[in-house]
């Protein structure tokens, strides 16, 4: 799958952060704070207490419009990973991910990576969201979490 058009469909964007990567993954791991730093503008609110630490668990979201999400975490690595799978309540995913990656540059330094992979997106209806969904609204969503790592 090395198409031109396969590529579209992963964007990523990444900067370094002037805080601990343990400051910015807890901001990250922590459903109740992400809509605090969204950059989409499309996450409306989690209930606390649902802090991630495990592939395999699923944290619930309501979205900007009101819908809930259930995102099924795929990947995990405490303080360095975390990536899920969006869905409606009690269904399958339809194969859109959402990637976080802090790696620590040194103990007041992180460089942040955040990736959105359309690649497997199955629900046709989705497809206009997910093209939308650019490398400039990463980054806006890198940009807000900086600003409150930075100030924590």
């Amino acid at each position: 799958m090395n198409s031109a058009a396969e590529q579209v469909r992963i964007v990523s964007a990444e900067r370094e952060i002037a805080a601990p990567a343990s400051v910015v993954f807890e901001l990250i791991a922590d459903p109740a704070q992400q809509p605090r730093w969204d950059g989409n503008d499309n996450l409306s609110e989690a209930s606390t207490g649902q802090r991630v630490r495990a592939a395999g668990e699923v944290f619930t979201m309501v979205i900007t419009k009101g819908h809930t999400r259930q995102n099924h975490v795929v990947e995990f690595e405490e303080g360095r990973l975390i990536a899920w799978l969006p869905a409606e309540p009690d269904r399958q995913p339809p194969g859109h991910l959402w990637r976080w990656e802090v790696e620590e540059l040194d103990e007041g330094r992180s460089r942040v990576r955040h990736t959105y992979d359309w690649s497997r997106l199955t629900d046709e209806k989705r497809l206009p969201r997910a093209r939308a969904t650019t490398s400039d609204k990463l980054a806006a969503s890198i940009e807000r979490l900086a600003k409150l790592a930075e100030q924590a």
